[in-house]
């Protein structure tokens, strides 16, 4: 069972553009003239910024370090978000497009990245796509290898789980579904899965993103080897990085996460026990443990803060 969660600070609700013009939102906590180097939150698949209120809070208010400006996206089609109305645009190329588009909108040159399961994703993808930004990385539970295990279990609920009518509903949906890998949850935490999954910021019951994600999952021949994000992986060499695995994830294998830290020598490995995937970095030891990484990332980049000054004046 997990401990008392930490409190959540007020966000600000921000919105920008992507390059189709498609609206975004991001949660944005924290101040631009906060001393730390800011840190962004990427969600999963279905997930939203709501994902990460607890942490985000705790690092915008310093916990284990100092205080700085968190960003936890929507992608599009997900949370406040618009939707997009072409489904196929609802995938990795497009969506790290839309987070380079956050980026260069709220002026964010250096950060921290908190990726969650897709969101790790496009995090290893920035290696490629920007990888100048790159000050730290928190992968939760994902690696360059997808197991397809995971994704079938994914597929087989994304677009087709029914609303529920209340919180109550909610938390017995996610029971049903999601119990055996999450053996570890307290009914306080299974609250708070089940608001950040289903109810608004006003509590209103509904799906937090496009029905139609559904679709882009339709064509995967889980028979065949998923693609791998090895070359992207390899490009964090470099960059201070934490990894994250639900002690019972059926995405992230224990054989990866090996290879992963065999790749990356300077890893640092967490083990969420009691949670599959991905854990809900709910709890104070994760939320904890995520804050110090944050903090000893921050110390590594200040410390080569010349070289890093002269690339970003380029």
């Amino acid at each position: 069972m997990m401990d008392m969660m930490l409190p959540q600070l007020p966000f600000e609700s921000r919105f920008c553009s992507a390059v189709d013009g498609l609206k975004l939102h991001v949660r944005d906590y924290g101040s631009a003239l906060d001393p730390g180097i800011p840190a962004i939150c990427l969600p999963g698949l279905t997930r939203t910024s709501a994902d990460f209120g607890p942490v985000a809070s705790a690092l915008a208010a310093g916990l284990n370090g100092i205080k700085r400006r968190v960003l936890a996206l929507d992608y599009r089609g997900r949370g406040l978000s618009e939707y997009d109305r072409n489904w196929s645009n609802y995938r990795l190329d497009i969506e790290n497009r839309d987070v380079l588009s956050v980026l260069a909108a709220f002026e964010i040159n250096a950060a921290i990245f908190i990726g969650t399961s897709r969101g790790g994703l496009h995090t290893m993808l920035l290696s490629g796509t920007r990888p100048a930004v790159l000050r730290g990385a928190v992968l939760n539970d994902i690696g360059p290898v997808v197991e397809p295990r995971g994704m079938a279990r994914i597929c087989g609920y994304v677009g087709k789980l029914p609303v529920p009518h209340s919180i109550a509903d909610a938390v017995g949906l996610l029971k049903e579904t999601m119990s055996e890998q999450f053996n570890g949850l307290s009914g306080e935490d299974w609250e708070a899965y089940a608001r950040m999954t289903f109810a608004d910021a006003v509590g209103r019951m509904g799906l937090r993103y496009d029905r139609r994600l559904m679709k882009t999952l339709e064509n995967l021949d889980l028979e065949q080897p998923l693609p791998t994000f090895w070359p992207q992986f390899d490009g964090l060499r470099a960059v201070p990085l934490l990894i994250l695995r639900g002690a019972n994830s059926d995405l992230l294998s224990a054989a990866t996460l090996k290879e992963m830290a065999a790749r990356h020598p300077g890893a640092k490995i967490h083990t969420i026990n009691g949670q599959g995937h991905a854990p809900l970095l709910l709890d104070r030891e994760t939320i904890t443990r995520i804050c110090g990484f944050v903090a000893e990332a921050e110390g590594a980049a200040r410390r080569h803060l010349p070289s890093s000054a002269a690339m970003l004046r380029n």
